[in-house]
């Protein structure tokens, strides 16, 4: 797994902690620690998004590390 592919799957799984918490308990970590709108918590915000593009983009495209390699799975 290459390295911005680690860090877009770090940021989507901490989008959807966050949207999950906005969700059960109606309170915005994102907000309280950086502001409501402030340009830090839309850059956050931002950053996510286009994590979430990268995760889309790549799912699919991974190679397989299996110790039978030569099985096509497809």
């Amino acid at each position: 797994m290459n390295i911005l592919r680690m860090i877009a799957y770090a940021l989507v799984i901490t989008g959807a902690l966050v949207w999950g918490i906005v969700g059960f308990f109606d309170y915005n970590i994102v907000a309280a620690l950086f502001g409501d709108q402030t340009v830090l918590s839309r850059i956050i915000y931002a950053l996510v998004g286009l994590s979430g593009i990268v995760m889309l983009a790549t799912t699919g495209h991974q190679e397989c590390f299996c110790e039978n390699s030569d099985i096509d799975y497809r």
